[in-house]
């Protein structure tokens, strides 16, 4: 397996920042609401379709801020529709029932869709860009660990479980060396030093004129609210940089 092994060099968040990650999430839906007029003031979106894939674990539900938000400023944005996200196995054989949701998204709106995907979402997410370059227009992940060492995370018990998944297999060890291939698209990584989920390192792209990372403060599980991070998603959407210089 050779260069495919992980970097165990990358270790696990601490278990601090784990445990501190609800009240901290907490924190970050309420500092959304407080910052209504400032996101307000976000560049208007062009109308084009935006799909959102949530994390591990979540449904569209995770996801409804955000998406209400991509609406307020002038986005068509979808759900994923395909339940809650327990792994590669939601997605059917070879993927298709999220291809088929990409590809019907794409077909019905004439042009080209953004994908933002949470986590293991992001992950998705960059996989159909991959494989479907000429349905996508850029994508946007938050704190999806990409690369790195795969084990560093400390919900891997649980994922494990409930996912039917196996870190160590050979099947998932090619798999997540696919992922770390980034997308022939315009891509930007969003993460956090102080994630309690993911290792931060997990979520950085080797950047390009196509990729780049932005750092933000906050949870993994207050990603899909955090304030700054839609103002981040609304100005990538619009094509005008990582944030509008003072806005936050």
């Amino acid at each position: 397996m050779g260069d495919a092994m992980p970097d165990r060099t990358i270790a696990t968040p601490s278990p601090w920042l784990t445990a501190a990650e609800m009240w901290r999430s907490t924190g970050e839906f309420a500092a959304l609401w407080l910052s209504t007029p400032l996101l307000a003031l976000a560049p208007r979106g062009d109308g084009h379709s935006v799909l959102v894939l949530p994390g591990f674990g979540a449904g569209d539900a995770s996801t409804w801020a955000l998406r209400s938000y991509l609406v307020a400023i002038g986005y068509r944005a979808m759900t994923w529709s395909l339940g809650r996200n327990m792994g590669y196995r939601t997605l059917g054989q070879a993927e298709q029932r999220l291809r088929t949701r990409v590809e019907q998204i794409a077909q019905d709106s004439g042009s080209k869709i953004s994908l933002i995907g949470w986590s293991l979402g992001g992950v998705m997410a960059r996989q159909m860009a991959r494989e479907h370059p000429e349905l996508i227009r850029q994508v946007i992940t938050l704190a999806a660990p990409f690369t790195g060492n795969p084990t560093a995370t400390s919900v891997r018990p649980i994922y494990e479980l409930l996912s039917g998944e196996d870190f160590n297999s050979p099947d998932v060890l090619a798999a997540w060396k696919a992922n770390r291939t980034p997308p022939p698209v315009p891509t930007t990584s969003i993460y956090s030093r102080t994630d309690g989920i993911c290792a931060w390192q997990n979520c950085l792209e080797v950047e390009t004129d196509l990729a780049t990372n932005v750092e933000v403060h906050g949870s993994h599980i207050g990603m899909p609210h955090n304030p700054v991070v839609f103002d981040i998603i609304a100005n990538r959407l619009a094509g005008e940089g990582a944030a509008r210089p003072g806005a936050f």
